[in-house]
Parts: structure tokens; sequence; C-alpha cells
């Protein structure tokens, strides 16, 4: 008997057709207009009946979860795991899957797209050439800051982090601080990479760039304090999860010069509420969470997915796993 899969986000064709020939599958079609809550309860009625689920973008909680006695395994097309209770799931035996390396090189580009548009002000001068201020020449009120051999600080040297520090070390000869809990010490070797305290680290930089997962720890991990102990005219990069910043603090820090500037594909609540002062800065770039959003990278990761989610299924994954304790607690029972 095929297996029963809800899809809570749309797929690609091909990719849906292929789960189709291997599974029983539902797919939740949000309505026109309808609510980020109206999905999320479908999904936690679909989920009663299912043996996997594969999605992103909704909060699947553990009163969801408790309803599904037949869950095996959920895949999200995402890195990320923050939408969901991994100790929960661990302990009901649930695989959770996840897409961590298809993305790293499109998100890399995003990162450090902010950073050259912050730097040079791409996004406010060319809005001010579009409402038709640019008259003459450029004097120093539309200069913007030099990147190359300047100093980067990555908080957080995985995957993203150390295709950031590649690009940065070898396309702009900058200097590359780092925080992580482990050295990195390949990013060290081919890109002079220096770990230090984050104290140091956002003293130090011209650009602070996050490349952290949300968890209990690094929520808020960039407050008012943190801010201060940034350079006055260093840029902060945020492409990671917005509650990594304590969003009000930089608000603050912006209005009042602590810091030049912002570049920011994520925030505490999303979308942007249209009245956010941050929309209203000059010298913030606000992008709509893009960090991996390309054709050919949502579509691998789509894939992805889906292959890790049969393979969960059939007891067959081995990577791609978020939390491996269940699958070595499944293999253990085997034997």
């Amino acid at each position: 008997m095929l297996p029963t899969i809800v899809v809570y986000k749309k797929l690609p064709q091909d990719v849906l057709d292929d789960l189709r020939r291997q599974a029983q599958v539902v797919v939740l079609e949000a309505e026109p207009g309808a609510s980020h809550e109206a999905l999320a309860d479908a999904l936690g009625a679909a989920l009663v009946d299912a043996d996997g689920a594969i999605g992103a973008s909704v909060k699947v909680t553990p009163q969801m979860v408790a309803r599904a006695p037949r869950l095996k395994a959920i895949s999200t097309i995402s890195v990320g795991v923050d939408n969901f209770d991994l100790a929960d799931l661990t302990a009901r035996g649930i695989v959770l899957a996840h897409t961590p390396d298809v993305l790293t090189e499109s998100t890399a580009d995003t990162v450090f797209a902010l950073v050259l548009s912050s730097a040079r002000r791409v996004v406010d001068l060319a809005e001010w050439v579009k409402a038709g201020q640019w008259h003459g020449s450029i004097g120093p009120e539309q200069y913007g800051v030099d990147v190359h051999g300047k100093t980067i600080g990555i908080v957080g040297l995985g995957r993203i982090g150390g295709a950031l520090a590649r690009r940065a070390a070898l396309g702009f000869n900058m200097r590359v601080l780092y925080t992580n809990r482990h050295p990195n010490e390949a990013a060290e070797r081919a890109f002079g990479a220096r770990r230090v305290e984050l104290g140091e680290l956002l003293s130090q930089s011209d650009f602070v760039c996050l490349q952290v997962p949300l968890t209990p720890q690094t929520r808020h991990l960039i407050g008012a304090a943190e801010l201060h102990a940034m350079k006055r005219n260093a840029i902060l990069i945020n492409a990671s999860r917005g509650a990594i910043v304590d969003e009000a603090a930089l608000i603050e820090a912006l209005s009042a010069g602590t810091i030049a500037g912002a570049g920011l594909d994520v925030f505490e609540q999303e979308p942007l509420a249209t009245n956010s002062p941050l929309l209203s800065m000059r010298n913030v770039v606000a992008l709509p969470h893009i960090g991996s959003a390309t054709h050919e990278t949502r579509h691998a990761m789509a894939r992805c997915a889906a292959e890790n989610l049969i393979e969960a299924l059939a007891g067959r994954l081995t990577r791609n796993i978020a939390n491996p304790e269940v699958v070595a607690r499944l293999r253990a029972r085997a034997y």
C-alpha cells in the first residue's frame, strides 16, 4: 500500500508527478487571500491521516503532530528547521529532513549582493535616478564605501558562511574574521579566516554578516549592546533569520547613527509591515527573504526534499536529517 503524503507548499510539476508515482498525494492549496492561519489549520487536519508531509513556511506544532498517529517523516524545503519542535519530533520518532546543501551558493550570492548594494548604495541611488534627481556629475552625497580590502566578520562559518568567506577573500581581498562553535580549519587554510570572540568581531569588522540558525541561544544575539560594539561606519547584513537581531534595537541604532547601515533579507515578522521604519531609511536595503530564490535552486530544493521524504518513509534516508538520533534509534530496533 502506498504511503499518504501531504504537500503544503507548491511544488514544480515534475517533482509533484514523481511523488504521485510513489505515494498517495494530498495537495493543500491556499485559497486566494486565505490567511497563514487557515493554511496551518488545513495542514493540521490533513496530517491526521498522513504518513509523511513536505512543504515550508508553516509552523508545525506539537499539537498538530499529536493528532497524526501515522506520521513517520516530514521533509522541509529549507535548510532552517525553526518551524518545528525538533525535540518533540524526536521523542515521537518522526524523522525531520531538510535541504542543507543545494542552496548554499545561491544564498551566499544573496548575502554578498547585500554587502555590495549596501556599501555602494545601489538601491538608494537607483531610486534616485528613476526619480529624475540625476542632473549632473555626482558628488560626495552620492558616494558609497569600498568593499574590497575591508574586514568582513561572519557569525557562523558553516556551509553558507564558508561560501561567503570564499567570495570575500578570493574575490574581494577581504580580511575574514569569524565566530563559530568549532574552528573551521579548511576556511582558515584556504581564506586566511581567523576565529575570534563575538566582541572582537563586532569591534573590528566593516561588514558583520549573520549566518547562524535560529535557536533559543541565537534569538536576539544582536541587540543594543552588540550594535553599540560595532564601528560607526559598519554595515550589518542579515540573511539568516530575522529574530537573530533585536529589530527594535536595530531601528534605534540606524536612526541614531550607531552603525552606518543594514542589508536585510529577513525580519522578525514576515512579510515586513508596510509601516516599518526600516522601509523609510535610506541606509537600509530590504529584500523579501530571497536568499535561495532562484529558479534553479528552488527546483533543486524541491527535488531534494521530495527524495528525502520518499527515502525516509522507506527507512533508507542517510543524509539531510535534522534529528539523526531518530534514524539511529529505528535502526537499532531493527536488529
